[in-house]
This record gives C-alpha cells, structure tokens and sequence, in this order.
C-alpha cells in the first residue's frame, strides 16, 4: 500500500498539493482519489486558504487510472463505479472551490489526469508536458468531465480528434489552442504558479468564487439568465468588507488590502 499518496504543503495563504506516486508516473489509486478529495474538503473548509496548487511528483503530472488497481466496489464488475464514487465528486469539488486552483503540469497528463487539471482554472505547463486523452487506446470513453470541457475549450472538432485518436497534444500547441493557460520552460514551473497563487492571496476571495461562479453557469445559461446572475453576484459582492477596502483604497489611491472576508 502507497505511504503518503497525496503530499500537502502549507504556504502562506495556499496550498500545494502534490500526487505522490512518482514510481508509478502518479498513476490514480482508490487510495490516492479518496486522499485527494479529502484534502480538498480541508482547505475549503480554511478561511485562510485562498489558493491551490496542484502538481505531481517526480517527472510526470499523472499517467491517469493505474489500471492495476481495481476501482470498483467489491459487488460491481464495470469501470463505471470508478466515475460514481471517485473521479466524479473529485471534478465536483475542483470546479466549486470558493478559490482558484492553479494546475501545474510538470509532465505527461493521460486519461483522466489530463481532465484533472483542465477542470482546475488556471493550467500551466511545463514545455516538456503532453496532454493525451487516452482512453478509446484500451476501449473506453473520455470521462472526468472530458467530453463536457473539450469541446468548449477547443471546439468540435479538434476536441472530436484528440478523443478518437488518442494522440499527444504537446504543450505548446495546447496553449496555441487555448486549451490551457500557458506554457513555461520547466525549470520555472512552479515559481510560476507560485507567484499565481502569492497573487491570490492578497485577492478579493468572495469575488474570485463569484467570479468562478459566474463563469461555470455561462455555458448554460441563456443571455438573460447569465444577466440576473451577474446582478445577483454583484449585489452580493458590494456587501462584502472586500469591495469596501476597494473602494477606499481606489479613492486614496493606494493598493487596496484585502481580508477575503464576506
């Protein structure tokens, strides 16, 4: 049984969680999932956590489900019970962060890891780092949100490509593509998304979930129910000790001192 599958440095004001399983390329266990999640749950529930890093150990981000290890409950026989008990509420709980969640991807990202960290809101990667939606290789289907993300990241088509053929997408075209944030060389990948998350920290926190928030409903929503929501999250974001801060600092221009308070 994997020590530690899961490795959680606290920093000021974030979080960097590392996948630890380095000898397995950070392939996804029952055991990593569930300590995962759970270390998910922890730092929402910290007032003083407004950041997350998410990266992997050694040289790779994830090579996806370790398919050695049996995801399923002892009475079900298809791959199935791996979406519904792990993978799904993981997605869940990424995109309702009331912060954001930096992925850095330090090497390959297959299957379901790939769809990890496009699920989280800013992804840098390192030059080095390949994105391969894998799963039609052993006769599955793209899952952990895939097939809901891709197609509006990328469009249609290229999304449809990427699925069928179950090629690489290198890093730099993924960014070319829009499918992530940036490319950086990979010896600055994480002071990188260190100084996203220490820019974080000093952020409106109530504004950034709303923001995420806001951002999330978009796709589905018609135009006049993407308004109300915006007026809604609006009028909720004046109301908090943030937006007064801002406010004052604007008129004394001076750099505003957030609190991440309601």
């Amino acid at each position: 049984m994997d020590e530690q599958p899961i490795l959680v440095e606290l920093r000021d004001g974030y979080r960097v969680i590392t996948l630890n399983r380095p000898q397995r390329l950070n392939a996804c266990t029952e055991a990593m999932l569930t300590a995962l999640n759970a270390v998910l749950a922890d730092a929402e529930a910290d007032i003083s956590c407004r950041a997350l890093i998410l990266t992997g150990a050694g040289r790779a981000f994830c090579a996806g489900q370790d398919l050695t290890d049996r995801l399923a409950k002892p009475d079900e026989k298809v791959v199935g019970g791996a979406q519904e008990y792990f993978y799904n509420p993981l997605i869940r709980r990424l995109r309702a962060l009331p912060f954001p969640v930096v992925a850095a991807v330090n090497g390959v990202a297959a299957g379901a890891a790939a769809n990890i960290a496009l699920a989280c809101d800013i992804v840098l990667a390192a030059r080095s780092a390949t994105f391969i939606q894998s799963f039609a290789k052993i006769g599955l289907i793209s899952d952990s949100v895939g097939t809901w993300i891709l197609p509006r990241l990328l469009g249609p088509a290229r999304a449809r490509a990427l699925m069928l053929l179950a090629e690489p997408l290198p890093a730099d075209k993924a960014e070319a593509w829009g499918m992530i944030w940036k490319t950086v060389n990979d010896d600055t990948l994480m002071a990188e998304a260190e100084k996203l998350c220490a820019y974080f920290t000093a952020a409106p926190r109530e504004a950034l979930a709303s923001i995420k928030a806001a951002l999330d409903a978009s796709w589905d929503n018609d135009l006049s129910a993407q308004l109300d929501l915006e007026r809604d999250l609006q009028h909720a974001a004046s109301l908090t000790a943030d937006y007064a801060e801002g406010m004052r600092a604007f008129m004394e221009k001076r750099a505003p001192k957030f609190m991440g308070r309601k």
